[in-house]
């Protein structure tokens, strides 16, 4: 979509399409086809016939599951490649056919080469996603303004189409992706207050609950059938969008022939688990932002799979208003991308001032001794953000520090996703906890993180950018392992704080003894060792009010000792001075 003549419009292709179905073929003679064009071959030559790409990128093998069931991929370092006619292609190199197809309609419409693009992506995008839509942008030949999440982009076309004010929700449900967002409207600021989802469900979701319906299992057993079946359960499902029932019908590669009738209330009870799913990803949403379902003044629908009667039933009746369907739900949020493209081109009047506010998913924060999560900066921040903390050494002399980056709700970072690992070298050697390192994030208004630290006395400093992120699937289940475990990591978290206090006091008791011991009786020596060993006893155990108290009960034991070193300490940097001297 472009604005033309201070209006937002989609472009239409040769042919009057203004969509472009997201699959392309690769052939024996070297071309591509893309579009309703290669859609055309997904059942003849499904191995070469790439659709949902968007799924697969920035995902390694294992972060897949039944993505590609119809053509082969391949494990390689960093992202899955899928295996072609024309050799092995990386979902960024699909992913760039579909731009510079979509490049090359707009030259055409507009006459004239493109300055510079917005691409939406989803809410739930992690790092590697988003900087790989980058990339492919670049391979199209693109100069990428911004990244800009899709429900943002739908709540800016209607917002502004409709000089709408007020908390609105938009309700995302794409072919493969599910978003929802709760915005503030006033003034022209569109302020994203939360975000969330379900990663794991789109349309293509719905489609499979038709054909595993139709179908018994293992029939399909080949890329061919499969790609046959989903085809016509894809038909079936939009035709009951209008229709009370269906005739659900195909052919298999061995010739068997699958018929059987699908009325609208079958449909809806196949599909109301994966509504429900929706709905259960809004509830945690609304409440993130802080209000109840009443507060919400409107929802907005976006993607195809929302024309289902069924959901708009269950939007409308979830937020207690009908659903806002002003602006087809497939050309929204490319509306509201040219909208922010034609503001960051600068094409804009004085009348034309607005702002977007977009916030971060997931809290990313820094491993701390004993394993915890020390959030710097919490989801559902606005961006872009920049967040600085200081932290010190664990032990004396230490002349360098490990920093982990990680990303999740939880208290443990066995429980979150890691992102980078760097080491901070060049400190100078001093005192446990009298180093000062101060540790920044930045995240931009694309969503990508970069992350520095420096030694605030030396400025020894290292920047390191993350090389990977979280697939959708892992932030779908760190939120919700996060809400089931809140007061497990509670209890979790003070305990392994404890335990920390107890290392770091008996550290330094044992490192003191090893200076001065000679400034303790044989009686205070005995009873220092035996409130140290009780402590060791405690950190060994589980009880965190143990531990506490055994802590507090050596700090208070070795206060003697410790004024009888400051007294020492004191005297030698005295001895042979004069008062004149000092």
């Amino acid at each position: 979509a472009t604005v033309r003549s201070g209006e937002a419009a989609v472009l239409a292709d040769e042919q009057g399409r203004v969509l472009l179905p997201s699959v392309v073929r690769y052939r024996e003679d070297g071309q591509t086809e893309v579009g309703d064009e290669a859609r055309a071959h997904a059942v003849s030559d499904a191995g070469n016939t790439i659709s949902s790409v968007k799924r697969l990128m920035g995902r390694g093998a294992d972060e897949i599951g039944t993505a590609g069931e119809s053509y082969e991929l391949v494990a390689a370092p960093g992202m899955v490649r899928i295996n072609t006619v024309q050799g092995e292609k990386s979902p960024v190199e699909v992913s760039a056919v579909l731009l510079r197809a979509l490049r090359e309609r707009a030259e055409q419409t507009l006459g004239d080469e493109l300055s510079g693009v917005v691409i939406t992506v989803p809410a739930y995008f992690d790092e590697a996603q988003r900087q790989a839509t980058k990339d492919a942008a670049a391979l199209a030949g693109l100069k990428v303004f911004r990244l800009l999440n899709e429900p943002t982009a739908a709540a800016v076309a209607y917002g502004l189409d409709n000089a709408a004010e007020g908390v609105y929700a938009v309700y995302d449900l794409g072919g493969g992706t599910f978003d929802i967002s709760v915005l503030r409207l006033s003034k022209g600021v569109f302020e994203v207050i939360a975000t969330g989802g379900d990663s794991a469900l789109g349309g293509d979701d719905f489609d499979a609950a038709v054909m595993r319906w139709a179908v018994p299992e293992g029939v399909a057993d080949s890329r061919a059938d499969w790609r046959t079946l989903m085809i016509e359960a894809r038909r079936a499902k939009e035709a009951l969008t209008s229709a009370e029932s269906v005739q659900f019908e195909a052919t298999l590669a061995d010739g068997r022939k699958i018929s059987r009738t699908l009325d609208r209330a079958t449909f809806e009870e196949l599909s109301a688990p994966l509504l429900e799913r929706t709905l259960e990803a809004c509830r945690r949403t609304v409440a993130d932002a802080g209000f109840e379902t009443d507060a919400i003044k409107g929802v907005v629908l976006v993607g195809g799979a929302t024309r289902m009667p069924q959901v708009v039933r269950a939007t409308a009746d979830f937020f207690g208003t009908e659903p806002l369907v002003d602006i087809d739900p497939d050309e929204v949020v490319a509306i509201g991308a040219a909208l922010q493209a034609n503001q960051l081109a600068g094409n804009k009047s004085s009348e034309d001032e607005w702002l977007l506010l977009d916030v971060i998913p997931l809290s990313l924060g820094l491993e701390m001794m004993g394993g915890l999560v020390e959030k710097v900066i919490h989801r559902n921040e606005t961006i872009p953000v920049a967040r600085a903390q200081q932290f010190t050494t664990f032990k004396d002399g230490q002349t360098a520090l490990a920093i982990h980056v990680v990303q999740g709700e939880r208290e443990l970072v066995d429980d979150c996703r890691s992102l980078a690992r760097f080491e901070l070298r060049g400190i100078p050697p001093m005192a446990a906890g009298a180093a000062r390192i101060e540790v920044t994030f930045q995240v931009d208004a694309d969503g990508l993180l970069a992350v520095s630290a420096r030694e605030l006395d030396t400025n020894a400093s290292v920047s390191v950018k993350p090389s990977y992120g979280l697939s959708d699937d892992e932030i779908t289940t760190m939120l919700q392992s996060a809400f089931d475990a809140a007061g497990d990591d509670k209890d979790l978290r003070a305990l392994r704080e404890q335990q920390v206090e107890a290392d770091r006091l008996i550290e330094a008791i044992e490192s003191a003894l090893a200076l001065d011991a000679d400034l303790l009786s044989a009686a205070e020596r005995a009873q220092l060792d035996a409130l140290v060993s009780a402590l060791r006893d405690a950190r060994a155990g589980s009880d965190t009010d143990t531990i506490r108290a055994a802590v507090a009960a050596l700090s208070s034991g070795s206060d003697l000792f410790a004024a009888r070193r400051m007294d020492r300490s004191v005297a030698r940097a005295l001895a042979g001075r004069s008062i004149d001297e000092l």
